[in-house]
């Protein structure tokens, strides 16, 4: 088709067929671009969600620890090592142990640091919480704890 510029018809034409969509590489371009991007997104959600759970958990964990030292501190049962125990929350476990081993920072005092681990596993591993704090010896105990009061 020859086209004259007495023509309109012809011309109009040939401009609409020249703004014509994506020639096969752009599209062929767009295509390995999407391939590579995809994956890495849907990794960088993985990473983000097993670290907002992992968090979730270490600070339920935290807290589980907490408690448990706490009771212990209060019946008087931190002293004795090896002791461990499960706590459910959520339907999730939590194992925790204590050790106690002498703390060497302070030999006059003959203070114990009793460690209490908490254990959980999240999206296949297992992860740690250490919580430690100083107990007093037996004696110290019984001497420092004894208090008077007035009514």
């Amino acid at each position: 088709m020859i086209l004259r510029p007495d023509n309109p018809t012809a011309a109009k034409a040939s401009r609409t067929r020249n703004r014509g969509g994506f020639t096969l590489a752009e599209v062929l371009a767009a295509l390995l671009l999407l391939a590579i991007v995809i994956p890495v997104a849907l990794q960088g959600l993985r990473v983000a969600s097993m670290a907002g759970e992992v968090g979730q958990r270490k600070m339920i964990a935290a807290r589980i620890g907490n408690k448990v030292l706490n009771e212990l501190k209060v019946t008087a049962q931190l002293q004795n090592t090896g002791q461990s125990g499960v706590v459910q929350e959520h339907g999730i476990n939590y194992r925790w142990t204590v050790k106690n081993q002498s703390w060497t920072e302070d030999t006059l005092s003959q203070m114990t640091l009793a460690t209490l681990t908490v254990s959980f596993t999240a999206q296949g591993k297992n992860y740690d919480v250490h919580l430690s704090t100083l107990v007093a010896p037996p004696q110290q105990l019984s001497s420092s704890t004894t208090s008077t009061a007035i009514y």
